[in-house]
């Protein structure tokens, strides 16, 4: 199975996690998957009245210069982790 496959198979694996990951769990991955997708961050930082957005801007940009393919491993690598301690 290709990385890009295997990517795409574990993203959609781990929404379907028993009980809900923490919200640090999800900022992590969502600053992962938006690196493995997108790669560096290329949107302005929310206002200080969002603090959602701003939260999910700052896991996105800590992945700053990670490239895709390492984006994808880190990805799947926590992903398995969290399905594991979640269960599926």
């Amino acid at each position: 199975m290709s990385l890009k496959a295997e990517f795409e198979k574990i993203a959609e694996d781990v929404k379907k996690t028993k009980t809900r990951p923490s919200d640090q769990e999800l900022l992590d991955l969502y600053g992962l998957y938006k690196q493995a997708v997108v790669g560096d961050i290329n949107i302005d930082q929310p206002g200080f009245t969002d603090m959602k957005g701003k939260a999910k801007w700052e896991a996105w940009n800590s992945r700053k210069g990670m490239s895709k393919e390492d984006g994808m491993s880190a990805y799947i690598a926590l992903a398995k982790e969290i399905i594991g301690k979640y269960g599926k």
